[in-house]
C-alpha cells in the first residue's frame, strides 16, 4: 500500500474514537453508514461531472474526494485499503469476463 494510503487508513482508524465536534471524519462515523454512503454517491457524481467536462485538475480533485470517502466507508466496516488491493491483485491477469464468471452467486 502506498504511504499515503497507509497514513490515511491509520488516521481514519484513530478518528473512530474522536469527538465528532472536533473531526469531520468522526462526525461521519457518528452519523453512520447512510451518511457515509450518501457522501460517496455525491462524490461519485461530482467525479463523473468532472470527467465529462474533461478538466484534468477537477477530475483529480473529485477523484481524491471520492477515494477519501470510500476509505471512510471501508474503515467504518472494519476494512482497509489492503483488503481492496488484495482483491485487485487476485484479479490481476484475469480477463474481466473470466473474473465475473468466477464470482459466486
Amino acid at each position: 500500500m502506498s504511504d499515503v494510503l497507509q497514513r490515511l487508513a491509520e488516521m481514519l482508524e484513530a478518528r473512530k474514537n474522536a469527538d465528532p465536534a472536533s473531526s469531520y471524519v468522526a462526525k461521519l462515523y457518528a452519523k453512520g453508514n447512510d451518511t457515509i454512503l450518501k457522501k460517496i454517491g455525491e462524490e461519485a457524481t461530482e467525479t463523473v461531472i468532472a470527467a465529462k467536462s474533461g478538466d484534468r485538475a477537477q477530475i483529480v480533485y473529485e477523484t481524491a474526494d471520492l477515494w477519501f470517502h470510500t476509505l471512510v466507508m471501508l474503515a467504518h466496516h472494519g476494512l482497509s485499503p489492503d483488503d481492496v488491493l488484495n482483491e485487485l491483485a487476485r484479479r490481476e491477469g484475469l480477463s474481466g469476463l473470466e473474473e465475473k464468471a468466477g464470482r459466486s452467486k
